[in-house]
This record gives C-alpha cells, sequence and structure tokens, in this order.
C-alpha cells in the first residue's frame, strides 16, 4: 500500500470508528459561573451503607489522612489543624460544604479535575475524594459527627519539624537569595540572578520541587493561602554559564516548571527528564514578591531528584505551549465568558501535563481535541487563583494526538461579585502579568513523538485493552489500523 493511500485509508477509518463517540466525548454544557455551582451531594445508602454508621475513627480520620492533613496540621499551609477527632468535630459541617463543592475554587482538598467527563482516573498523585468519601463526609457531618470507638483510628501520621521536603530528601538542594518584605508595601517584581549547580557532568532531572524558607514562627497561623510567604512566584531556566559566568549561554537554555503559592511539586515521567547541563546556573529571572502583615525574610530552596547517570529520556523535543496571553477582552461583571485558543499539531504529540492558569476572574478551564469533524474532550479542570495545580498524566493515560490534530483549549472567566477572588467587579480587564490583569495559558507540558513511537505507544495502549468496547479518549487512532508502508517501483508515494 502506497504512503498516500495508508494514511487516507487510516484517517477515513478513524472518523468511522469515532463518529458515534463524537458527541458522547465532546465538552458537555457547564454552569461556570461562581453563583449557580451545584454541590455534588450523594446519598450514602447508594454505597450501600448507612448513614448511622458512619463515623470519624473507622471512615473519616482515614480521609483526612488520605487527603487533608499535609496541609492542615500544626506548621502546615491549612488556617487549621485537622490531627484529633476534637480538632475536627467543630468544622464538620464546614468540611462538608468545602469538599461537596469539589472542582471548583473554595473545594478541598485543592483537586479540581471533573469527574464526569474526559480522561478521569489518569493522574499521578491524584489525593481528590471519591463519590463515596463524598457520601460518608456528608452522612457523618449530618448525623451529629460521631466518634466511634477510638481504639479503630488509625495510627497518627507523623510529620517532620519544619518545612520538609513532600517528595523525600532531594540528591540537590540549590539555594536562592535572601529577600525581605515589609509587613505592608506594595507587590515587588524582579531578577534575582544566577544561583550555580556546582554540576560537573550532565544530569537528567526526574523531581524538582520548589519550597520558601523564612522567618515567620510555625506555629503562627494564617488567614489566608499566601500569608506564610512572601513569594508570589517564581518563574526560572538554567543552562550553561558564559566563561565569566555573568549569564546562561542562550542556546542552552532549559525552561522549569513556575513555581507558584499552592503549587504541587513536579515529577517527570520516565519517558521524558529534563537536562541540567554540567556547568550550568539555575537563572531566577522573574520573581514576584509581596507583603503578609509581617516582616519576613526567606529565600526559596530548589530540591532536584535525578535519573541514574545511565539514563537517556525517550522524548527529548517539546511541543507547543497553548493558550493566549496577550489580546484578552474580559469584560466586567459577566460570568461564564469564554475565551479560545487553537493550535494545530505539526508533530505526533503526546500530552504529559495539563495546568491551567488564569488570574483573578478564571474559574475553568477545558481541552479538547479536533480531530476530522470529532471532538474529543479530553479534560476539564476547575480553577482556584489561590491554588495553582499541575495535573501529570499518568504514562499510559497521557493523550496521544496525531499530528494536524487541532488542540483546542477554552478558559471560563467570571467578573461577578460571586467571585471572591476578584479586587473590583466592575472593572474591564485584559492581558497582563498582574493578578488583577489576565492570562489564559496552558503552563503544562507536552512532547513531540516520531512515526514509530506514536506506532508503538498505540500499539501498548490497544493491547491493554479487553476488546474494541473499550475506548481510550485521549487515543483517538487507536483502533484504527496501523498503516504499512512500503515502496513499490513505479508506484506514487
Amino acid at each position: 500500500m502506497s504512503r498516500s493511500l495508508s494514511r487516507l485509508a487510516l484517517l477515513t477509518s478513524s472518523i468511522a470508528a469515532s463518529a458515534l463517540l463524537a458527541q458522547s466525548l465532546a465538552a458537555q454544557p457547564h454552569d461556570a459561573s461562581v453563583a449557580n455551582h451545584e454541590l455534588h451531594y450523594y446519598d450514602i445508602e447508594d454505597f450501600g451503607m448507612q448513614a448511622s454508621e458512619v463515623n470519624y475513627a473507622e471512615h473519616i480520620a482515614p480521609i483526612l489522612q488520605q487527603s487533608c492533613q499535609q496541609c492542615h496540621r500544626p506548621g502546615g499551609a491549612g488556617p487549621m489543624s485537622f490531627m484529633s477527632y476534637d480538632e475536627v468535630r467543630p468544622w464538620a459541617p464546614v468540611i462538608m460544604h468545602r469538599t461537596a463543592i469539589r472542582d471548583r475554587m473554595g473545594a478541598m482538598p485543592p483537586w479540581f479535575v471533573e469527574k464526569d467527563i474526559g480522561i478521569t482516573d489518569g493522574f499521578e498523585s491524584d489525593y481528590s475524594l471519591s463519590d463515596k468519601q463524598l457520601a460518608m463526609i456528608q452522612a457523618w457531618a449530618r448525623n451529629g459527627a460521631a466518634r466511634g470507638n477510638p481504639d479503630d483510628e488509625p495510627e497518627p501520621l507523623v510529620f517532620a519539624e519544619g518545612n520538609e521536603w513532600t517528595l523525600g530528601e532531594p540528591d540537590l538542594v540549590l539555594r536562592g537569595p535572601d529577600m525581605t518584605r515589609p509587613a505592608v508595601g506594595p507587590d515587588w517584581w524582579g531578577d534575582l540572578g544566577l544561583v550555580p549547580t556546582g554540576l560537573t557532568e550532565d544530569r537528567y532531572v526526574k523531581s524538582i520541587e520548589v519550597r520558601e524558607i523564612n522567618d515567620i514562627p510555625m506555629d503562627q497561623g494564617t488567614n489566608t493561602v499566601g500569608g506564610r510567604y512572601i513569594f508570589h512566584h517564581m518563574t526560572y531556566q538554567s543552562g550553561v554559564l558564559s566563561e565569566d559566568g555573568s549569564y546562561i549561554e542562550p542556546d542552552s537554555s532549559v525552561s522549569w516548571p513556575i513555581h507558584e503559592v499552592g503549587r504541587n511539586a513536579d515529577v517527570f515521567p520516565d519517558s521524558a527528564g529534563r537536562l541540567l547541563h554540567a556547568n550550568s546556573a539555575l537563572h531566577l529571572s522573574a520573581a514576584h514578591l509581596h507583603s503578609n502583615g509581617r516582616e519576613t525574610t526567606g529565600h526559596l530552596e530548589f530540591g532536584i531528584t535525578f535519573f541514574p547517570r545511565d539514563y537517556l529520556p525517550e522524548y527529548t523535543n517539546r511541543g507547543p505551549r497553548t493558550g493566549n496571553g496577550i489580546d484578552l477582552d474580559v469584560l466586567p461583571n459577566k460570568a461564564n465568558q469564554e475565551l479560545h485558543n487553537y493550535v494545530v499539531l505539526q508533530e505526533h504529540t503526546k500530552i504529559m501535563a495539563f495546568e491551567p492558569h488564569l488570574h483573578a476572574p478564571g474559574v475553568r478551564m477545558c481541552m479538547e481535541a479536533i480531530w476530522g469533524h470529532n471532538i474529543f474532550t479530553l479534560n476539564c479542570v476547575g480553577y482556584d487563583h489561590n491554588w495553582v495545580k499541575q495535573y501529570i498524566y499518568k504514562e499510559d493515560r497521557a493523550p496521544l494526538l496525531p499530528k494536524g490534530t487541532i488542540l483546542h483549549t477554552i478558559a471560563f472567566m467570571d467578573t461577578t461579585d460571586a467571585n471572591p477572588n476578584l479586587a473590583d467587579a466592575r472593572n474591564w480587564a485584559g492581558g497582563g502579568r498582574r493578578s488583577v490583569s489576565n492570562m489564559f495559558i496552558d503552563l503544562g507540558y507536552n512532547v513531540t513523538m516520531t512515526e514509530e513511537q506514536f506506532q508503538a505507544e498505540m500499539a501498548k495502549r490497544r493491547a491493554s485493552m479487553e476488546d474494541r468496547n473499550e475506548y481510550d479518549v485521549g487515543c483517538p487512532l487507536c483502533w484504527a489500523p496501523v498503516p504499512e508502508y512500503s515502496t513499490l517501483a513505479g508506484s506514487e508515494d
């Protein structure tokens, strides 16, 4: 079969195979206004339990350990501690409400992937709550928040003193310069310079975690997410140092995920480690610092873990970034505003992570793949400007999109008084770097694939499916015929 005919057969088969699925897989109508968001309430009897059976010891304490205590503990980012029944009991109604928000601003825990559309079970480090867990919390809170038998409570989690690394002790820790902010003052933007890595050989990075170390007492409470910190965010790159050590060579620059308040650590897939050069430095090129009501001195630490020395990544080329941070037009006093961006993929692409980045008006972002006349919703994610989250796909669930796919991102804005993140609902705002302006960017990342890599990855997906009734929304060509390439004498390509 000639290459052109093979591609035509593949496209035709794909369109025919997915036509019946397209309508159900496309994004469903969803009210993205803050005021009209419907809470996620469930009946515990639908899960084979009676409300009177649910208690703290057996049911609620394990949920808190799984999804809450990392922040809600002494010295944690949460404003109250949930380490014991006596601490939790007064907050039962609030816990019920905040967890029922689930996928919009204000939800706890802060994991905003919508569970009824697209790829819902394919993320690393997913600490979100299941429908059954929400039902247990709701039944418990509505029926007196019983403790149960204290002997049935799980062993308490033990957290290290201070601001420990969430991913364990790194292989390399780099320290930025100390910065001081007054108790009250304007925000500060600037370049904090270079931080040499000291590496004498190239190494591929498996994970990187950024934390702020400051002089705020660990037992001092806070009423806001950012109240324990002075660094709002940091944009940085790495590269080989120039001969005089004053800058990094432009052709060696490697970008790294932005550090922001409330952001999770970054773990790179086994197939796509990121290079940190020998004789390199981090360039802390754009810091945003703010005052928090207390004069504070602090610095950032970058905890880096490496792959083994003989590791080589399967994918090295980055794909395009989607979104629009420039010509934005966000109207005042209006909910459910939509912004759209379209990118045509020039190469086969594997999407490794989805990270919606909006500003104060932002409440939701969706990512769709348009292939032929079919539209596949990959994910929809709520957004809260207090908690910037990156959603890293598991390797076997990451979207595999053929070149020619149109990657469509949609942002939803709410500029009404119902949005608590707004300074003033009467203000029009265009694009800009400040939180009172707007951005619309997917800060996640993807990699490009060769034809051989693309076909091999789809073969793995097909092998994991039981039959053709099983469908992978992130792989629109998985069940398409595998093309056969051959060169025949005198044939046209």
